[in-house]
């Protein structure tokens, strides 16, 4: 059982902690989560209803609220149409959709991209700054308090410092001579496209994304964990199409996953010295299976969208 954070309600510390630039958003620093032994359910997060009336319960609720409504709730740091949940599906609750009971027990932890230990706090940082396309909350402001009480209480029960299984996207396997653009976009237009559009422009209720984005200026960004195709492909193979997880195959989710992001979008915040090869070299070239810096239909990929 994890100890309560002895300063988790407070909005502030005494010594304020800065918000720092997160050089990588990966967690392949942490072992990677176990298969489900047969017959075992995965790890159960407690109930909303189970959360007690008093000012720990309220910050709770706050960091859901802000989980599932970043865009609106946490606006001055979301720079684009994401919300958490987009990636971390049902409120975070989901096994292998990277569940926050997953992810909380695992900080601090070192990660060998940035060459340091990092907090839970920079690791949500790096989420606004690259899956949203924004600025990183103050490490020791409400936001990042909020979401991290949310995360919290999601673990209660959860064994410290161990991988749980579901706790990542599973791992998928590389088709046999590699990914196909062409049938990935036939895929897409298939199964993807009657949610995030035929541009990838998602959908949108008002001003407010029903179906996030996927490419374009309103999608994450060069930096984000998702521009990988193989993480890309772990996510869209267990919990994609929504509500038919599992129907596309290995191979199609490694397709659709590389015509996704063969697509421009917003530009690497680590951009070095203004160079997209520079950044490629620096960020890109041992980052999982990716297309930034690479000609796709005759494009530099990277340059980010205007």
């Amino acid at each position: 059982m994890k100890p309560l954070l002895p300063a988790l309600l407070a909005l502030a510390v005494s010594t304020p902690v800065l918000a720092a630039k997160i050089a990588m958003e990966d967690q392949s620093q942490i072992p990677p989560a176990p298969a489900k032994p047969e017959g075992q359910q995965w790890f159960q997060p407690p109930h909303e209803r189970d959360l007690p009336d008093d000012a720990f319960g309220r910050l709770v609720q706050q960091g859901r609220a802000i989980f599932v409504d970043t865009r609106n709730q946490a606006s001055e740091y979301v720079g684009n149409g994401m919300n958490c949940t987009n990636c971390h599906l049902d409120q975070g609750r989901q096994a292998n959709s990277a569940p926050l009971w997953g992810a909380y027990t695992m900080y601090p932890a070192y990660r060998k991209k940035n060459d340091k230990v990092n907090s839970y706090a920079e690791r949500i940082q790096g989420c606004f700054q690259f899956s949203m396309n924004g600025t990183a909350p103050p490490a020791d402001g409400a936001v990042i308090n909020a979401l991290t009480a949310y995360s919290y209480w999601m673990s209660t029960g959860a064994p410290v410092n161990q991988s749980l299984p579901g706790r990542m996207y599973p791992v998928i396997a590389e088709p046999q001579g590699g990914y196909d653009l062409a049938r990935g976009k036939q895929v897409y237009a298939e199964q993807c496209a009657i949610c995030h559009g035929d541009n990838g422009q998602g959908q949108k209720s008002g001003d407010d994304f029903v179906f996030p984005p996927l490419w374009g200026k309103d999608s994450y960004n060069w930096g984000a964990g998702m521009h990988r195709i193989n993480t890309a492909a772990a996510f869209i193979k267990t919990s994609m199409p929504l509500g038919k997880g599992g129907s596309l195959s290995d191979a199609d989710a490694w397709h659709v996953a590389a015509y996704m992001n063969s697509h421009e979008r917003p530009q690497d915040p680590r951009l070095v010295d203004g160079s997209v090869e520079k950044t490629r070299v620096r960020f890109h070239a041992n980052d999982g299976v990716n297309l930034y810096g690479q000609k796709v239909n005759g494009v530099v990929l990277g340059q980010g969208t205007r």
